[in-house]
Formats: C-alpha cells, structure tokens, sequence
C-alpha cells in the first residue's frame, strides 16, 4: 500500500473563509507581513502583534472544515497518510484527522522567555505573565519569517518513506515547504500538486490537479481509495 505524504497550505483553508497570504481582502492585506509575521516586529509592537492574531484565532475558531478537509479526514482513516499542514487554523483537527503543524497552532500560546507552551486563550495580550515563569513575554506559539519551523526532522524522514507526495494548495513560495517536492521525488515517490492556479514550483510535480480544493481534492481521495 502507498505511503502517502499530504502537504497542506492556506489554498486548503480558503474556502472556509480564511484568507491567504495573497487574499485582497483578508487580514494579511491590512498588515505588512513585517510588522505582524516576524520576531522583529512583535518585539517593536507587541500589542499590534497580539490584536491581530487575536483576530485570526477567533476567525478559526469561527471556522468549520470544508469537502477538503474531510476528504484527507476520510483519506487518512483509510490509508497509511501523514498529513503536515503550514496553516494554523486547526480545521484538520475538526474534521477528524491529525496533522503535523510545521508553523505552529494559533490554539497555542508561547513563552519568548522560558520556551513553555500552553493553550491560547481567546484574547492574548503583552502584559498576560507566562504560567511557568511569570515572565511578560507571552506570544502567539506559530513560526513566523525568519524562524525554524517545528518537526523538521520527523518531517524529513516521512518525506524518505513515503510513495506518493501531494501538495494541496501551497504557494510553492514558502521555504522549506516549497521543497518538500524535491525531497520525496528523490527518493522516487511520485509527486501531485492540488491547486487552484500553477505555482513556482509546479514544474517539479509528476501530475497537477487545478481548481478549487473542495473539489478537486474529494476526486483525487477518491481515486486513490478506489485503488
């Protein structure tokens, strides 16, 4: 049976209402990705840092799974699948499945001093004293630019194993998710990217499926379900 690796993006999310990096009319357009997406920024603003964030955990929290996500739930329940996602938006988790959350969870809150992890409340604030050392430097505990993302190494060896690489709706812009592709096509898996437009790094996949992901990606589990 394939071993399958499924890389999920913000394309995935998008049509339950979660807006992409590149979404003209969502959070990210109101912001510059400096100001709010990097370590740099939150230790200028912090207060700034944690508003929006706080924003976008409320927006997840409003949010529900779409034909996508159950299709890699129902996937996942039926066939050997790692699922590692860059979203933060825990609707993996919601339609039943688990997933490796390579850039962290909006759910989970971060301690810039200590390093100790714990659930987020709904509203985060500069001054909340981290539970385990008191210290005021609480963040949001997702990966921001210029940071290393989590699980690298269980990443890479999943990437080693696995038969059949799907991207499904990534930038193909985001490194290292971005080459993700030439890891598993190196050890002969063969490769499919799930999308609503071509990327970057499209020319790196053996198959390409476009259109919307609640679509698109319900066929292709059905396809591989029905062998």
């Amino acid at each position: 049976m394939d071993r399958i690796v499924v890389l999920t993006g913000a394309g995935l999310s998008a049509e339950s209402g979660l807006g992409t990096f590149r979404d003209a009319e969502g959070l990210w357009a109101q912001h510059r990705i400096e100001d709010v997406a990097t370590p740099e920024g939150f230790a200028r603003n912090p207060a700034l840092v944690h508003e929006f964030y706080n924003a976008r955990r409320a927006q997840a929290a409003a949010a529900q799974p779409n034909a996508a996500h159950r299709a890699l739930a129902r996937l996942a329940g039926h066939a050997p699948v790692t699922l590692i996602t860059q979203n933060v938006d825990g609707l993996h988790e919601k339609a039943g499945a688990e997933a490796i959350h390579m850039h962290g969870a909006l759910s989970r809150a971060l301690c810039a001093a200590c390093g100790h992890g714990w659930e987020a409340p709904a509203t985060m604030a500069p001054d909340d004293p981290c539970p385990a050392c008191a210290a005021r430097a609480t963040r949001p505990d997702v990966i921001w630019f210029g940071e290393m993302p989590y699980h690298m190494d269980l990443i890479a060896d999943r990437l080693a194993e696995c038969t059949v690489f799907a991207a499904i709706g990534t930038s193909g812009q985001v490194y290292p998710a971005a080459g993700f592709v030439q890891e598993a096509a190196a050890r002969g898996a063969h490769t499919v990217e799930l999308n609503l437009e071509s990327t970057d790094v499209s020319g790196a996949f053996d198959a390409h499926h476009t259109g919307p992901a609640s679509r698109i990606v319900p066929q292709w589990v059905d396809r591989l379900l029905a062998g």
